[in-house]
């Protein structure tokens, strides 16, 4: 039982390792699930025994590259709190814009992939979500319990979950309407426009003035020494 276990884990990273390879030779839209199967010598029967569909396997290659971001894997690492949740806020705000401003091709791309998703059938942002939720929810939610109990937020009431998706929603949204040549929206620079999301989102997810005041100016202050790269949902 434990080997054909590890035969099976094996042969998906196998899949994983051919269909990375082939979509960063031929874009999503160039990449079929026949020629992932092809390039991991394998039979596209197969291929459907581990991942579904294409959508599949390009949404656990993107959760895998979230996962083993150093700089998110550290954040998450880090006890539920205020600071955690304004960070995390941060965080999200600055990939979405630094995406947005068109240094990376292919992660304007993905933000494109998720916008044709929902106005198709769905199912590469509902895997995208889910793996997200399954990455970052926890840690979300118990920050905000965390800063309730800290007396640093009021208590939405509904879902907490549903903070995380509206915070992430607005700033997808806010990235898309950069991504064209010609922006669809002129909000204002890069800096402006961070700080302004984030007080928008803090004050909306409940937090107080004080701890936006206390927190999210350091959060803000750029951080001596090199930076990395940090990928999110």
């Amino acid at each position: 039982m434990s080997t054909l276990r590890m035969t099976s884990d094996l042969r998906r990273q196998l899949i994983l390792g051919a269909a990375k390879r082939c979509f960063a030779r031929n874009g999503f839209a160039g990449t079929t699930t026949k020629s992932v199967a092809a390039a991991a010598s394998i039979s596209e029967g197969l291929l459907f025994k581990h991942f579904p569909s294409k959508a599949a396997l390009y949404a656990e290659i993107l959760a895998e590259e979230c996962e083993a971001d150093p700089d998110l894997a550290h954040l998450l690492g880090q006890e539920p709190s205020t600071a955690t949740l304004v960070e995390l806020v941060k965080g999200m705000v600055s990939h979405f814009l630094e995406v947005s401003n068109g240094p990376d091709e292919e992660e304007a791309q993905r933000i494109r992939l998720m916008a044709n998703s929902h106005l198709d059938d769905g199912e590469f942002a509902r895997l995208l979500y889910q793996k997200v939720e399954g990455l970052i929810g926890s840690v979300f939610t118990a920050s905000i319990e965390s800063a309730i109990e800290a007396g640093d937020a009021d208590r939405i009431s509904g879902a907490p979950i549903n903070l995380f998706w509206f915070a992430h929603h607005t700033v997808l949204m806010a990235a898309l309407t950069r991504l064209p040549v010609i922006p669809c929206l002129d909000y204002a620079s890069p800096a402006e426009l961070e700080g302004q999301l984030c007080q928008f989102i803090l004050r909306g997810i409940g937090l107080n003035e004080a701890a936006i005041a206390s927190h999210l100016d350091r959060a803000l202050s750029p951080i001596p020494g090199p930076s990395v790269a940090a990928e999110s949902a």
